[in-house]
């Protein structure tokens, strides 16, 4: 992962002009020392920004991006090295318990996206316009995104939609907020692509790639697959200059991207085909809540060394 050192291509970043709140913790402090860090330095980690994406493409490195809702997974993937978190409206089905993606708001949003920028003090905190939020016009989205960034503290945001979306995302990036774009299969389309299907088979390729110039030459900079066939993703990432991100992809891309509750096994049920689980928190969590029902209903909780 490329970071602010003399060899990058791009220059160091140097403090803010105007201050920067909140110092972040040292690194092999709090914030460890992540890969790509100058963790040796003794200086605070740099925060990840978008250039260290487009240079890790350019290097033909990787980097990694994991969903986060919450304070402690951001705080937890943040020491870990993760290089962009994803305050992803699919926090509507992994935190809200709806069925989709397609009911989340804004307002519902912007408080874990808060949670997650305040706790993560080198990520990348990408935030999702949930379904509703931009597609009227581009001024929607302009002031859409404007609450993300203002109210969330996010660092970009991401929308879902081929190159019909190209204008607005130059509105966007003119009125500086960072764009990454999602094509491919797009979870708040699913009714019109007729539910969970793969994007980009044969012919649909050349639409696929289309799709991503157009985003790209609008300003985007990254571009987001999801569920299409490995050889369409490195068409694609062929294609543009910026970086690509993969879920269920291929690893022709730059970056990839799970849902962290799917990565970490803490959701039950069928795993779609291009999830790897890493852990198996949900058997986890049951064993401790059953332990400590066990110690309650029996007594030994609280014991005289939890007592005062």
């Amino acid at each position: 992962m490329a970071t602010n050192s003399s060899e990058s291509s791009t220059p160091a970043e140097v403090a803010a002009p105007y201050g920067n709140g909140p110092s972040a913790p040292t690194a092999g402090g709090a914030a460890g020392t992540a890969a790509g860090a100058p963790g040796t330095s003794g200086k605070p980690a740099g925060r990840i920004r978008t250039h260290h994406l487009h240079q890790a493409k350019v290097n033909g490195e990787h980097f990694a991006m994991l969903t986060a809702y919450d304070q402690y997974t951001a705080e937890i993937f943040d020491q870990a090295g993760i290089e962009v978190l994803l305050v992803g409206d699919s926090a509507s089905n992994n935190v809200f318990g709806n069925e989709t993606s397609l009911p989340v708001t804004v307002d519902e949003l912007l408080p874990l996206c808060r949670a997650v920028t305040r706790s993560a003090h080198r990520a990348l905190v990408v935030a999702d316009l949930p379904f509703g939020s931009y597609e009227v016009s581009a001024q929607q989205a302009v002031a859409t995104g404007v609450r993300f960034l203002k109210e969330g503290l996010a660092h970009a945001v991401k929308i879902e939609g081929g190159k019909f979306y190209a204008d607005t995302v130059r509105a966007m990036v003119q009125a500086g907020i960072p764009v990454m774009a999602h094509i491919g299969f797009t979870p708040q389309s699913e009714h019109s692509l007729g539910g969970y299907r793969v994007q980009g088979r044969g012919d649909d390729a050349a639409r696929l790639i289309d799709d991503a110039v157009a985003l790209a030459d609008a300003g985007a900079f990254c571009v987001l697959m999801e569920m299409v066939p490995a050889d369409t993703a490195a068409a694609v990432d062929a294609a543009v200059a910026v970086p690509t991100v993969g879920i269920g992809a291929g690893n022709a891309t730059t970056g990839q991207v799970l849902v962290w509750q799917d990565m970490a096994g803490l959701r039950g049920g069928k795993m779609a085909k291009f999830v790897k689980q890493y852990a198996d928190l949900r058997t986890s969590l049951s064993d401790a809540a059953k332990a400590y029902g066990e110690d309650v209903r029996s007594g030994r909780f609280p014991g005289p060394e939890h007592s005062f």
